[in-house]
């Protein structure tokens, strides 16, 4: 080794780690190469020491989690305030922007586009004053595992970079599917994050899969559609707001998700919607919070989508700066309003109407004729022939499946309260154990009159659908059951979780299958006997069989379910199969 050489080495082994980071060059791969490449995860770690060394008095570089393969999960904390903790930034009043990118690692569009926007806001030359204003949260990458499994056809429908992630965890978990349910590590790493810092907006970075057309992202933003009525307003600026400076900057962006009805069919059109809150943008605004999901169209050039996503974080930082205090105290309303919930009705789901548009869309022209290789019929578009579609739009959303909280709350029995306490801290619900027994409680329970399980597994769960309806009943409650109130900020949250037919609750994604299994028999012998004798005792009971029999074709067919009439009247029948186990109460104990 050259003497020249041998003493750079021994200088920069002796110089401390926040010296060299101080030093270090503070662009991407992705811009360095012209952002034909994008760089792998190490590169993230050193950005995050090197902003942090470069700006001491505005950044700070954090680990909020570790993944199930040990990688440490990076948060940048950007502020000109001060204020580089949740007490502080509380403390000052201050709004909170939370940003990710790489949820699905292959992906990365928001991962390079956020270091670039974070070098200029911080040099001033982007968002002037911005961090004068808020507090700037950035996870560069949220998936770390799902990115290190690099490879050059993770996203065969996506034009660049080279090489990018995988869209899944290491665990095989869609994080994007996992807000509710909180499987993964990393979800709860991000949960933590989220009940600390409480963020007044939640901005999550995607890219589409999709045909082929000219539009080249998409803004969706939660409230709008659906939540907290008083806090539509805001969503609507920021929604409203992003796409104009997206305009202004060259963009051709959208208000929905461009995904046609009809797969591969562009004349069928589009359908606008509010996604379950397994998904970024409705959990955050079960939260009373605005959630912003942003997707780049994924056959731009990765240049063009890098560039477009830098435009938008930058649009958002300049609008939370401008409305943050007013969406501040909007916020606070609605976390009122949440807590006042009892006995009112709550969407669980939301839905478009049969109303329809015709909208100009910006795509291509294109044929449909049988391919030669599926058999199917097949769409080609010819990019080289740009054309404006007349195309159908349902964006009319109303709520779909509505049910009144409860007026109290929930009760959660003991047998069940470790899994289901375990969940709701989490998510930083509310809650409390009942120290003493409940006997002969008046409440509401919950019999499904049908219960569907998956034929196949979801997220690694089978999912269960379950029909019936909330009925006056009473029940004892032991002592150490959970109960849940709904008079919290976090109402909705605790709708979704908790009401069986709410698409994320804990019933839907299979946490009390057993409640709907049928565990104990009764022979078939021996319900014949206990037939005879109910038919032999009860007249009435007898004239309800033989009308049954002779009005219900398919129940006259079936043995079991002949000998059932009569198992379902005994006392050996067991009172819990097709009982959800919470209850609601009217009552808080």
């Amino acid at each position: 080794m050259p003497a020249a050489l041998a003493l750079a080495v021994a200088v920069l082994a002796v110089l401390p780690a926040t010296a060299r980071a101080a030093d270090a060059p503070l662009t991407t791969e992705a811009e360095r190469s012209g952002f034909v490449r994008t760089g792998r995860y190490e590169e993230v770690i050193a950005l995050c020491d090197a902003f942090a060394a470069r700006y001491p008095d505005a950044v700070r570089c954090e680990t909020f989690g570790t993944t199930p393969e040990g990688r440490p999960m990076k948060l940048l904390v950007a502020t000109r305030t001060g204020a580089f903790t949740p007490e502080a930034a509380r403390a000052k009043g201050l709004p909170v922007t939370l940003m990710q990118g790489g949820i699905h690692a292959g992906e990365i569009d928001g991962k390079d586009a956020g270091f670039l926007a974070l070098r200029e806001v911080l040099d001033g030359t982007a968002a002037r004053g911005a961090l004068d204003r808020q507090v700037w949260l950035f996870v560069p990458v949220f998936n770390v595992d799902g990115h290190e499994r690099f490879g050059a056809w993770n996203r065969p429908n996506q034009r660049g970079p080279e090489q990018m992630g995988w869209r899944t965890t290491a665990q095989n978990y869609n994080l994007n599917r996992d807000y509710a349910k909180a499987d993964s590590a990393e979800m709860q790493a991000m949960l933590g994050v989220l009940n600390a810092w409480d963020p007044l907006a939640y901005i999550d970075l995607h890219v589409t899969n999709g045909a082929k057309f000219e539009h080249d992202i998409s803004i969706q933003v939660e409230p709008f559609h659906g939540f907290d009525e008083g806090l539509r307003a805001a969503g609507r600026t920021l929604r409203d707001g992003t796409i104009a400076a997206l305009a202004r900057q060259g963009s051709l962006p959208l208000p929905f998700y461009p995904s046609f009805v009809r797969t591969d069919d562009p004349t069928s059109g589009f359908e606008d919607g509010v996604s379950a809150p397994r998904f970024s943008q409705s959990y955050v605004a079960t939260r009373n919070r605005l959630g912003m999901l942003v997707e780049t169209h994924s056959w731009r050039p990765y240049p063009h989508r890098v560039r477009a996503t830098r435009n938008t974080v930058v649009a958002v930082l300049g609008l939370v700066a401008r409305h943050g205090p007013q969406w501040l105290r909007a916020t606070r309303e609605a976390d009122a309003r949440a807590a006042a919930l009892g006995g009112k009705p709550v969407p669980l789901d939301y839905k478009a109407t049969d109303r329809v548009r015709t909208i100009d869309y910006r795509g291509y022209a294109y044929t449909r004729t049988p391919s030669d290789v599926s058999g199917a019929l097949m769409t080609r578009y010819d990019e080289s022939k740009p054309e404006l579609w007349k195309v159908p739009l349902r964006d009319e959303i109303v709520p779909g499946r509505v049910v009144d909280a409860p007026k109290a709350g929930y009760l959660v029995p003991a047998a069940h309260a470790a899994m289901v306490a375990t969940k709701l801290d989490q998510h930083g619900v509310s809650y409390r154990r009942i120290a003493s027994p409940l006997d002969d409680a008046a409440v509401q329970a919950f019999r499904a009159e049908s219960a569907s399980l998956g034929a196949q597994s979801v997220e690694g769960h089978q999912r269960a659908t379950v029909t019936g309806g909330w009925q006056a009943e009473t029940h004892d409650v032991g002592a150490g059951a959970l109960f849940v109130p709904i008079a919290q900020p976090k109402a909705r949250l605790v709708v979704a979780l908790l009401e069986p037919q709410a698409p994320d609750s804990l019933v839907g994604w299979g946490a009390f299958n057993n409640a709907f299994e049928r565990k104990e028999y009764m022979e078939d012998y021996v319900a014949e006997e206990v037939a005879r004798g109910m038919l032999a005792r009860d007249p009435t009971l007898k004239a309800r069989f033989e009308q049954r029999v002779r009005d219900d074709a398919a129940f006259a067919r079936d043995p079991q379910a002949r000998l059932d009439f009569f198992y379902r009247l005994h006392s050996a029948w067991d009172e819990r199969y097709n009982l959800y186990p919470v209850l609601r109460t009217d009552t808080s104990p």
